[in-house]
């Protein structure tokens, strides 16, 4: 499959998104051309770390742009919103690095980790940086030609900043507010993109260095007007302003039609979405409705989007409150005309795929309905349950809607008794789900299969008749090794051996896993919360009161554990937070 797709990728610059067997986003990268670079993975030989990720890529996706800035861009806010495994650049401490002024009186410059935080104490703050190395730097770079305040704590003496002429004593002198103001503007405007006052001054120590023989000094001058090429290149798209855009294009062939919406915020290229299927009414119903759907789920709207000329703006502006736009010219096309281009070649990466999809769903679905003797299965409910030792009990139920997962109808059950019997459990979720179903008129679906073996179906059976729904339910039993081998039939009830090689046998699995896994994690999610609950219990200083804000705030112990001490000091007093910090670094790391 990945040799197929490669022969589609265009010699363009873009990011490409490496996938495991899971489809779990493993690596965010850049090129210039991402013909060569996605080829090179494949065609040559790798050692260490790129061999490793090699190994487990199973899948690969790409978005083009316009340049190689675009995609460097780009390449930032993937990784910081996937959090791929196998990338180490661009990332401190699982956060981007931001350079912030603060808003002490007598000011300081620092690289901050948490931008979030520093918000909320209203200082100014600048980023996120493509390379943190470049941005500490310039932090450095700015004290060495400022003398700025470069102690957290006031001293009682001048310190060895002060001698060497890099501070002015602000712990024991008192400086006129205007000199304050004065530097705070020049390095405020030089981080906003108005490098003429530090480069100037820059160049001036870098020949002044030269002209005295220092020419290791006026080497570091030289490097340092480098970062500040590096870390202020505009962080923009072709487009001049910081409006937030949906860019929307679309690509349509052999009656499918690939939908492409490129999200602009703050005039940052931050993401994209991708979507392909076939189409039913005509092409202009189609675009439409694709888009009235969208904004219709997603409350926040941008201050513009941009749509192809075969969509009616007046109707979608007026419905939804947007400026819709279609432009004739200039950038705003060219980005239009980007969008299209991502949409043709997701449709001609995909097509292949979703016609060999198809056609392997519907053959399973056809080979279940056989050996359930059923009529249609267009929705499958499927349930799995979880504790520990009897503790923490929960059940999970997934959805598959003709085989594929309908993620929006999971639901996830809290069991009223921590007690290790499963079918106890398995009697509680069925009929509070199904109940449900009654209640609230929702969709039946056309077979519920439980995880286990007869005796799980016969109390799933047994609830569904107490409740009068006619609805099939069918099991799926593991074998010593947890694998998938057998289906539980429904008239009479008796194990079908799948064949391990049949299509049936690979969506099965597939819908086992997925149950599974999503009961597992919510599982994990309560009993992290349970752990933390008892932690808290434990710790001096914290009562109900500062135990629920915790708990309310951040849930598990490891939210609280990438926590800063002074995120935490918000609840806590700082020698508490510190020791919450502290017993939590020793549990988690012992």
């Amino acid at each position: 499959m990945i040799d197929k797709k490669l022969l589609l990728v265009p010699h363009k610059p873009g990011c490409y998104l490496m996938k495991d067997k899971n489809g779990i986003i493993i690596y965010v990268g850049k090129s210039k051309n991402l013909k060569n670079r996605l080829t090179s993975y494949f065609k040559q030989k790798h050692t260490g770390k790129t061999a490793m990720l090699v190994r487990d890529i199973e899948d690969f996706e790409y978005i083009l742009t316009s340049s190689e800035l675009e995609a460097l861009l780009l390449e930032i806010n993937l990784i910081k919103k996937h959090d791929p495994k196998y990338n180490i650049l661009l990332r401190d401490d699982k956060t981007y690095p931001y350079i912030e002024v603060t808003n002490d009186k007598v000011f300081r410059l620092l690289v901050v980790r948490n931008a979030n935080m520093k918000k909320n104490r209203n200082t100014k703050l600048f980023g996120p940086y493509p390379n943190v190395t470049a941005a500490r730097r310039v932090v450095d770079m700015i004290n060495r030609i400022y003398p700025l305040r470069k102690c957290r704590h006031y001293e009682k003496k001048e310190c060895l900043y002060y001698h060497i002429g890099e501070c002015l004593g602000y712990c024991v002198k008192k400086i006129d507010d205007s000199i304050l103001d004065n530097m705070k503007q020049e390095i405020i405007s030089f981080l906003n993109g108005n490098n003429t006052i530090i480069t100037q001054k820059l160049k001036e120590l870098m020949n002044d260095a030269s002209d005295k023989l220092q020419f290791e000094r006026a080497k570091e001058y030289k490097e340092l007007l480098d970062y500040i090429n590096i870390t202020l290149e505009k962080q923009k798209v072709e487009l001049d302003d910081n409006l937030n855009r949906d860019i929307i294009g679309y690509y349509e062939q052999n009656n499918y039609l690939s939908m492409q919406i490129l999200f602009i915020r703050g005039g940052k290229l931050l993401d994209h979405k991708s979507d392909i299927y076939p189409m039913i009414d005509t092409l202009e119903e189609e675009v439409t409705t694709y888009i009235s759907k969208f904004y219709d789920k997603h409350k926040i709207k941008p201050n513009e989007v941009i749509v192809p000329e075969i969509v009616d703006t007046n109707l979608l502006s007026n419905a939804f409150d947007i400026n819709f736009f279609i432009p004739q010219k200039g950038k705003k096309k060219k980005m239009l005309e980007l969008s299209c281009e991502n949409a043709k070649n997701y449709y001609n990466e995909q097509i292949t795929l979703i016609s060999r999809n198809e056609q392997v769903l519907e053959s399973s679905l056809e080979e279940l309905k056989k050996l359930l003797k059923l009529e249609s299965i267009h929705r499958i409910e499927l349930f799995d349950n979880a504790h520990l030792f009897g503790t923490y009990n929960v059940s999970g139920m997934v959805v598959f809607k003709d085989g594929k997962p309908s993620k929006n109808d999971y639901r996830k059950y809290k069991i009223s008794v921590d007690k290790n019997d499963d079918y106890n459990t398995m009697r509680e979720v069925i009929y509070r789900r199904y109940f449900r179903v009654i209640k609230d008129k929702l969709d039946k679906p056309d077979l519920i299969i439980v995880d286990g073996g007869i005796g799980q179906v016969n109390v799933a059976r047994e609830v569904i008749e107490e409740l009068n729904l006619n609805i099939p339910i069918a099991g799926l039993k593991k074998d010593d090794n947890h694998s998938t081998n057998t289906l539980i039939g429904l008239y009479p009830l008796k194990e079908i051996t799948i064949d391990k090689k049949s299509n049936l046998f690979l969506l099965l699995t597939k819908m086992q896993d997925e149950v599974h896994n999503f009961t597992i994690n919510y599982h994990r999610r309560i009993r992290s919360k349970g752990s933390l609950s008892s932690i808290l219990d434990n710790i001096e200083g914290i009562g109900e009161v500062r135990k629920k804000k915790l708990l309310k705030k951040y849930h598990t112990t490891s939210k609280i554990e990438e926590t800063s001490i002074d995120e935490l000091k918000e609840i806590l007093p700082e020698n508490v937070a510190i020791e919450l910090k502290n017993v939590l670094n020793d549990i988690l790391n012992n």
